[in-house]
């Protein structure tokens, strides 16, 4: 794919030096049959003192997104990198965005096209707020499609850094706009992470103090279920959630109140991880090794059910092992 200058760069590298007010922050890893669907949201806006810079991490599918990308030519910046995940994409968008707002959109996303201007209004409204989210659809392959987010991850009260940590405040990153010098002095997106970074980044925020609100018009579509997505290894998802945990408590000033709570939830999310390793280990035929991550997971779950399997794990390991066709049925009410 052949990209000018300004292709490359963006306007101003054609000389143009017009400043927008929002910069579309886009990754993109193996969504070239989606991508198009969510950058047409993004023109399709009511809202359009924006930019766009859809950042290619590294993708395989290379060749087919630079297809799709061709028709929309100066009206993206194109930043190609190699594979730094989506933390370090969205870290390199933020590096050459122009905007005083980061509106961020995963690829696989849509917004309606309502969003940004409802997004804008909440900020401009109120000058001393530094983020604002919204509701989402869910679509997708998933038990969750066709519900909202906050149906399914409410926010109640006032967005603080306890109510992140103990996830009283769910913020879907394709719902969120935050200005981009709050950002940048807390440092971007944690690039260690493999995973679960935009929770990082919001819990970093709030720690920082920056001023956090929500709303519930339902403004983005979020797809789950997506087989290639990261989300979708659920012990992936929770084993991130540790490391993030164990690298708060490790490195930032946290009150002692602060470090009670983080404790406690790094209990609990240690007790998921092993848990889903468990479920994990049963679907392998690996029942040994399965009991022990789950009598680690009852240590502090202490449910019914639970208790309930490793009971069949330790008095009837063959009868328990004629379940494993249909566990996943079994297992959900585990969890």
């Amino acid at each position: 794919m052949a990209f000018s200058l300004a292709r490359l760069y963006g306007p101003d590298s054609a000389m143009n030096n017009t400043m927008p007010k929002v910069s579309v922050i886009m990754p993109s890893y193996n969504t070239a049959t989606l991508i198009g669907e969510a950058l047409d949201s993004v023109f399709a806006q009511s809202y359009r003192d924006f930019e766009v810079i859809v950042i290619n991490d590294g993708s395989p599918d290379t060749p087919d997104l630079e297809r799709v990308l061709e028709p929309y030519g100066e009206r993206i910046v194109y930043l190609k990198q190699e594979n730094r995940r989506a933390c370090g994409a969205r870290n390199n968008g933020i590096s050459r965005a122009k905007g005083e707002y980061l509106a961020f959109l995963d690829s696989d996303d849509s917004w309606t096209p309502g969003y940004l201007q409802s997004q804008i209004e909440h900020l401009e409204a109120d000058t001393l707020l530094d983020m604002v989210y919204c509701d989402c659809l869910i679509y997708g392959d998933a038990p969750q499609a066709g519900k909202t987010f906050m149906q399914g991850c409410p926010s109640v009260g006032p967005v603080t850094f306890e109510s992140v940590l103990a996830e009283q405040s769910q913020i879907p990153i394709s719902g969120t706009v935050v200005r981009r010098q709050v950002l940048l002095n807390a440092g971007g997106f944690d690039e260690r992470l493999a995973m679960c970074d935009d929770y990082e980044m919001w819990l970093r925020l709030a720690f920082h103090g920056a001023r956090i609100t929500y709303y519930s018009d339902v403004l983005s579509r979020i797809r789950i279920g997506r087989p290639s997505s990261l989300s979708s290894s659920k012990s992936k998802m929770v084993a991130a959630f540790v490391t993030i945990l164990l690298n708060v408590q490790a490195e930032w000033n946290l009150s002692v109140e602060q470090q009670a709570l983080l404790a406690e939830k790094l209990r609990l999310v240690q007790a998921l991880l092993a848990l889903e390793l468990g479920k994990e280990l049963l679907r392998k035929g690996e029942f040994g090794q399965a009991r022990i991550q789950l009598e680690q997971a009852n240590l502090h779950l202490r449910r019914g059910k639970l208790r309930l399997a490793l009971f069949g794990l330790r008095f009837a390991p063959a009868l328990t092992a004629l379940t494993v066709r249909n566990w996943e049925k079994l297992t959900e009410s585990l969890t």
